[in-house]
């Protein structure tokens, strides 16, 4: 009988990669993106066959998958060079948090753990849910700049975005976080970040350390809220800006403790009911 599910796949970014290696499926990956980092025996396991915009073609056909999964338009063109070669790929465009969980079920049922799946990303909802909550209660909601790259300056993408919102914050640029491309979220100058006066401000610059800094350095920035109380923060783009287990978890984790630290240290009018809920 024919066999129904991949046995060798590529995964030209990370989050199908850790997606796999947390179903315990992690024998079918026979290639990876070289920006994976989790989990972190992923690189030590498998041979590294693309960036996230170009691949190596010849070392993906060597390796003669029957799967290639990828993500979105960006990897268009390595996705069309593979088709034409005859491979069957799958490239998927997830942009929300629900998009995202959408796709990780489907990349469960793939490879036949369709169940198990089901299960996990129920448990990853249930703890949203949990830190929506306690989100939900907090009379103030610090407004929230989270910075994809600084030059030029990228706000959130949409599902950093609802994750914010999640964890009790609001990013100031949610009509930026619609657009999906992030071309269309370069703020053309700092004047629109300095008006919305964020409280908190959060760096994931990909590829780089985030350096809190120069971001206070910034002409016209000693003015704003999250400057005058210290509150710069970095998140790892591994953490936040894979579309995938990572921001779901270790991801929403980092941005709630951020928002419940200021809620306890720094937030308007806190009082004893908001320290307990941050402890």
């Amino acid at each position: 009988m024919a066999t129904l599910t991949p046995q060798r796949i590529v995964c030209l970014t990370e989050e199908t990669t850790e997606w796999l290696y947390l179903l315990g499926q992690e024998w079918r990956i026979v290639g990876i993106s070289g920006y994976t980092v989790r989990p972190k025996r992923a690189r030590e396991e498998k041979p590294r066959v693309s960036a996230f915009t170009s691949a190596k073609l010849d070392k993906i056909l060597a390796l003669q998958p029957d799967c290639v999964l990828g993500f979105s338009d960006m990897q268009a063109d390595i996705a069309a060079a593979l088709i034409r070669a005859g491979v069957p790929v799958t490239v998927f465009n997830q942009r929300s948090v629900a998009e995202i969980l959408g796709v990780l079920y489907q990349v469960a049922a793939m490879v036949g753990q369709g169940a198990q799946g089901l299960s996990m990303l129920q448990k990853m909802q249930l703890s949203m849910q949990s830190a929506q909550a306690l989100g939900a209660n907090f009379s103030h909601k610090p407004k929230v700049y989270f910075e994809e790259w600084d030059t030029p300056r990228i706000s959130a993408i949409r599902w950093v975005s609802e994750l914010i919102g999640v964890a009790g914050g609001q990013d100031i640029f949610p009509e930026l976080a619609a657009q999906p491309l992030g071309k269309h979220r370069i703020l053309a100058d700092d004047s629109e970040i300095i008006a919305r006066n964020p409280d908190i401000i959060i760096g994931s610059w990909c590829g780089k350390k985030f350096r809190p800094e120069l971001v206070a350095a910034r002409p016209g920035w000693g003015d704003v809220a999250a400057v005058k109380t210290g509150q710069l923060f970095e998140i790892k783009s591994a953490d936040i800006l894979q579309p995938g287990p990572a921001a779901l978890t270790d991801g929403l984790a980092q941005l709630h403790r951020i928002i419940m630290d200021w809620q306890r240290d720094v937030a308007p009018g806190r009082t004893a009911a908001h320290t307990g809920a941050a402890a």
